[in-house]
């Protein structure tokens, strides 16, 4: 188990709290988790994606795929065609989160049913719902 307090490391000094912040910013946001959770199973276009998250607006979509592939965890292929198409997948580098997504499975199937369900709608409702 790692520490949270100052490790030296080759002379160094590393806040382990610090790092820990900066990581569980990367994946804070109300929809992060779930894209990345998607892209973690399949290539997905933006329109599908849109509808395999109930309740996510356009424009939320559009701000938290950005925030991910400006962090390097996912990345966005437009291809040259009328219309567009465009495709996100996860990267290398989120790939390591597999682990992660692993254990937070592990966990949810041992006491997810302990776990209280909420509505689940979020956001605002998609038209046509």
């Amino acid at each position: 188990m790692v520490s949270m307090e100052k490790k030296t490391n080759g002379g160094d000094e590393i806040n382990m709290h610090e790092e820990m912040r900066r990581a569980f910013a990367l994946l804070s946001g109300k929809w992060k988790l779930e894209i990345m959770w998607l892209l973690n199973q399949r290539i997905y276009r933006f329109g599908e994606l849109r509808k395999a998250i109930p309740g996510i607006t356009q424009h939320m979509l559009t701000a938290q795929l950005r925030e991910l592939e400006a962090d390097g965890l996912i990345s966005r292929t437009v291809f040259a065609e009328v219309p567009p198409r465009v495709e996100y997948e996860i990267t290398a580098k989120a790939r390591g989160l597999g682990a992660t997504m692993e254990a937070l499975t592990a966990w949810w199937n041992e006491y997810g049913r302990s776990v209280p369900a909420k509505p689940t709608s979020r956001g605002r409702r998609a038209k046509g719902s």
